[in-house]
């Protein structure tokens, strides 16, 4: 395998690993390890994770996998930015119902701010994508590296090293993204800039 080769298989990992639909799922087990909501039984935790690993992975990725093959695109192809108007629905849709059901089910409210995050994020970069492509992966790190901070003023705890570990992933996630060809370096940095203030106009 060639360097250039293994440059591009890194980059689609990275993408991979680092989808945004992941980050809900892994705000919830960092609230669940460093705040006191460490304190709830382990069963319930188990029962709030499966219901919005349901929602914000495993249903919008089905929904979105069937789509793509219905129209027969390779997943670069369902990259441009007119393509990508029907799983922004369907992503909004989940998150929205994923929003909806915890809130019946009386979930505490720091568990379901991350999801109506998440959910923000979708809205804006949706709004954004009918004139311009924008970074929903970088938007996700960015509303990671913001809610680090509202939650640091919370739970009172420095977030100092979590956010330079953050900055570093958003650095490499943005290169692979410009590695792919999938976005510009204006189009990450802006998504990462609407990600890392959504957890701020949310939590106010």
């Amino acid at each position: 395998m060639t360097r250039e080769k293994q440059i591009i298989l890194t980059a689609r990992v990275v993408s991979m690993v680092f989808t945004p639909f992941y980050l809900p799922v892994l705000g919830l087990v960092a609230l669940f390890f460093l705040s006191y909501l460490s304190q709830y039984l382990l069963s319930y935790k188990f029962f709030v994770l499966a219901v919005v690993y349901f929602f914000t992975i495993l249903l919008p990725t089905f929904l979105i996998h069937l789509y793509r093959r219905y129209q027969g695109w390779t997943p670069i192809e369902l990259g441009s930015r007119e393509r990508r108007v029907v799983p922004y629905l369907i992503s909004i849709i989940c998150y929205f119902t994923c929003l909806y059901l915890m809130r019946q089910m009386h979930i505490p409210y720091f568990m379901r701010s991350i999801v109506a995050t998440a959910l923000f994020i979708q809205v804006v970069c949706a709004m954004i994508n009918v004139w311009w492509k924008i970074s929903t992966h970088t938007a996700g790190i960015g509303g990671v590296a913001g809610a680090l901070f509202v939650f640091s003023e919370v739970f009172s705890f420095n977030p100092t090293w979590w956010f330079c570990l953050v900055l570093i992933v958003a650095g490499v996630l943005g290169t692979s993204r410009m590695i792919l060809r999938q976005h510009t370096l204006s189009q990450v940095v802006v998504g990462f800039l609407v990600g890392f203030v959504s957890p701020f106009i949310v939590y106010q």
